[in-house]
């Protein structure tokens, strides 16, 4: 007996000195992020502020933003982090998600070689300056991912009268890729693109590529984050999932965003509760 009460202490005090280690372990999320979050570099910032603050830890997946809402639909994210506002909101009254907050905002712009076949570098009117790359049939590489860049090019494709399916395999290039990956296909092919502005701040390989439109209101660039809806999926960390989504709506997870900078530029501009 006396060897059983052994056992059976050391066992429990094995699971004592293991049950904060485990739990430490259990404080982690999955974020389904779109890439350009993650090719700009603001998680290398931010992710580590916050684990400061909560303990928690965030495996981020970077994606397109349609793979990401289809990755949190299916359960596998906790949290979603991403930037096609009409979609999101569509998918919050379908019940995949649970609310949706603005969190930033940036800008896209159209950048392109310096040599500018199409003549519009200065200009902002990007439906117009789309309708000139398409007349002068000048290299265009589109993500071609179902991304939220990729939604809005097509958004401004339509806008500007001007059917890109047409132009499939010839000018127009879909990568099916991310946004460094597309900016690297533009910079070898010397080809126009649509990219968030956070993305090329922090792209090096730009080779002939500068921006040639900005500033047009219809590039304004929208991120929210949603919970995935835990009612459909009971395994989602949910109240370690609302503790990310509150800090980034915090005064100290805005002003963490708003000091993320390159070159002492900002790149993105919180607008959380606006």
């Amino acid at each position: 007996m006396a060897i059983v009460r052994g056992v059976v202490l050391a066992l429990t005090l094995l699971g004592v000195l293991q049950g904060p280690a485990a739990w430490a372990q259990q404080k982690s999320i999955v974020v389904a992020s779109t890439t350009s979050t993650e090719n700009s570099g603001l998680f290398k910032h931010i992710l580590p502020i916050f684990k400061t603050k909560t303990g928690i830890d965030v495996r981020v997946v970077a994606q397109g933003t349609g793979q990401a809402l289809d990755t949190g639909k299916r359960g596998d994210a906790d949290v979603v982090f991403v930037h096609d506002k009409v979609k999101e909101l569509a998918l919050v009254k379908e019940g995949a998600f649970v609310n949706r907050n603005d969190v930033m905002y940036n800008d896209f712009v159209v950048v392109g070689p310096k040599s500018d076949p199409a003549k519009i570098v200065g200009s902002k009117d990007v439906t117009a300056a789309l309708k000139a790359i398409s007349a002068a049939k000048a290299p265009f590489a589109s993500r071609g991912d179902k991304s939220g860049t990729h939604a809005a090019e097509l958004r401004l494709w339509q806008a500007a009268g001007v059917d890109v399916a047409s132009g499939k395999g010839g000018w127009y290039r879909e990568t099916g890729s991310g946004m460094g990956a597309t900016l690297n296909t533009a910079s070898g092919m010397n080809a126009y693109a649509l990219t968030d502005r956070g993305t090329w701040l922090s792209f090096k390989n730009r080779g002939d590529l500068t921006i040639v439109v900005e500033g047009d209101k219809r590039l304004f660039n929208q991120y929210g984050v949603m919970l995935v809806n835990p009612a459909r999926h009971s395994h989602v960390k949910k109240e370690l999932g609302q503790s990310f989504i509150d800090w980034l709506v915090s005064a100290d997870g805005q002003k963490s965003i708003a000091n993320y900078k390159i070159g002492g530029e900002q790149l993105f501009f919180p607008n959380a509760g606006r």
